[in-house]
């Protein structure tokens, strides 16, 4: 979005700030997307029993303190790798290295979350006969192979995406509101049970589900990554943020709620997964219905894409610097650049993954979870560094204020750490391994934390 030039008036390279407000909220929103809600929506229905509606209110209030949180600590260090940087730098280099060792998990899922959800709705809605194993080995495949090839999605290609999401999102929410005033009056249009319904409501169910319907918002911390390019960072970089959670919650949770009030009972759903693409067919028949499941395709196929090449080249980062074995994940294609061996390992990742998961049951559910044990655990960490920052240890002259300084962050750690704490048993158990290896890994390398963690370069992402 901006172009990189070099201040000759100076002796060091800087960014150009020509990034304004505006152009930051459309980075965010590109990244979050707008349907982000949508597949979601059945399996968050079933673990909320009805209530997404306000679980993803309570999961925008979570995260929009931590977006505070996000834009103060980007004013301080304007660099790449988000939390790991904030972590790493706001409280200690070790809890630093462990926050982007629960960053780097994250990575390595975000193919695989794409690949079972396109193999569950490919074999649920289009080509049962082919079976989920069969989908999975076709989608994780063609990824590779795009990947091995260099072919990236273009900023042009997500942002034509990008304006057929507005368009499809814009027909349901205008044939929804007309299909419940035709069928119901105003009162189908108003109506608190997609909050609160009292045969149903139970508040650990709701813990439980927010923790799922946090992945609404992931993906709001990217926005932090162009600290350097844009207009009064401190102000700007915070504020934008803020609103991109606002708007994810905002639309999100009017999607949402107009789901709810078409298709209330989740029981009936065909397909949990897939559970939107019934009600758009509902409101707006099988033109609908297929142009919803296409931008939901792609939308996964794009995340999928960008995500694959992500991890190989952050695992590429760490084998160049021997955080990993350098023979294997620092290896570069001659000629090409391509972390070849990196990139058929997150292949195989999101092949095996997927069919193990679905093997389990409720595999979208278990790899959304999994996903949000690194993400809360570093949301988590930001807030803490907030807090250590700007009420402990401010530069001196600081003047503290108590409610921005201290309480806002500490609250943000608290919301962030009762979702992270309501995680399933499947996403505490394997991220959990996952966090002991890092911490076994980082203590051992650091001789029982007596010397500075090697950095991971997540600006190799």
């Amino acid at each position: 979005m901006a172009t990189s030039t070099t201040d000759t008036t100076s002796s060091a390279p800087r960014l150009k700030r020509v990034l304004t407000l505006w152009d930051l909220i459309f980075y965010g929103i590109v990244l979050i997307q707008p349907i982000a809600p949508v597949p979601l929506f059945g399996v968050a229905q079933k673990l909320s029993d009805g209530h997404f509606a306000t679980i993803i209110l309570i999961a925008m209030f979570a995260m929009m303190i931590t977006a505070v949180s996000y834009g103060r600590m980007a004013a301080l260090y304007p660099s790449a790798g988000s939390a790991y940087t904030y972590v790493g730098k706001g409280l200690n280099p070790h809890l630093g290295f462990l926050a982007g060792w629960a960053m780097f998990l994250d990575y390595l899922l975000q193919p695989l979350i794409n690949t079972v959800w396109m193999s569950t709705a490919l074999h649920e809605r289009y080509l049962p006969q082919v079976p989920f194993m069969a989908w999975a080995a076709i989608i994780a495949g063609i990824i590779t192979l795009l990947n091995l090839r260099g072919i990236r999605s273009s900023a042009r290609a997500n942002k034509v995406l990008l304006f057929f999401m507005f368009i499809v999102v814009g027909f349901f929410i205008v044939l929804a509101v007309r299909y419940l005033f035709y069928s119901q009056g105003l009162r189908g249009l108003f109506s608190i049970q997609p909050f609160y319904d009292p045969k149903t409501f139970n508040s650990h169910r709701i813990w439980t589900a927010t923790s799922f319907a946090a992945l609404t918002y992931i993906g709001f911390d990217g926005v932090t990554t162009l600290a350097e390019d844009v207009e009064n960072p401190k102000r700007n970089v915070l504020l934008a943020t803020v609103l991109v959670c606002v708007f994810t919650g905002v639309f999100g949770g009017l999607e949402v709620y107009l789901g709810q009030r078409v298709w209330p009972d989740w029981h009936t759903f065909p397909n949990l997964e897939t559970a939107f693409m019934d009600i758009c067919r509902r409101v707006g028949g099988s033109l609908l219905f297929n142009a919803m499941g296409v931008i939901l395709i792609l939308a996964a196929f794009g995340s999928a894409l960008t995500g694959g090449l992500g991890a190989a080249r952050l695992l590429f980062g760490m084998g160049r610097d021997n955080v990993l074995p350098r023979k294997i994940f620092g290896h570069l294609s001659p000629g090409s650049s391509t972390p070849t061996y990196n990139i058929i390992v997150i292949g195989l990742l999101a092949f095996g993954g997927a069919v193990m998961l679905n093997r389990v049951g409720n595999a979208y559910e278990h790899a959304g979870e999994l996903l949000n044990f690194g993400a809360f655990l570093a949301f988590m960490g930001v807030n803490l560094a907030t807090f250590w920052q700007f009420a402990v240890v401010a530069k001196p002259g600081y003047k503290r204020r108590i409610l921005v300084d201290a309480i806002l962050p500490l609250i943000g750690f608290a919301f962030c750490a009762l979702i992270w704490w309501n995680l399933n048993n499947l996403a505490k158990t394997v991220g959990g391994i996952w966090f002991a290896v890092g911490l076994l890994y980082v203590g051992i390398k650091t001789r029982g934390f007596r010397t500075a963690p090697v950095m991971i370069d997540f600006s190799e992402s």
